[in-house]
C-alpha cells in the first residue's frame, strides 16, 4: 500500500478504484487489481 499526500493521481490510474473512508483516513481500494491500494497522509 502506498501512502500519498493526494489520492487524485492514484484514482486516475484505474477506473475500478474506489475511495473509502475508514477511521478518519482515506483509502483507495480496487477489487479487480488488489495491488492498486493507497492511503492518504
Amino acid at each position: 500500500m502506498k501512502v500519498r499526500n493526494s489520492l487524485k493521481s492514484a484514482k486516475l490510474r484505474d477506473k475500478d478504484c474506489k475511495i473509502v473512508r475508514r477511521k478518519g483516513r482515506v483509502y483507495i481500494i480496487n477489487k479487480k487489481n488488489p495491488r492498486m491500494k493507497a492511503r492518504q497522509g
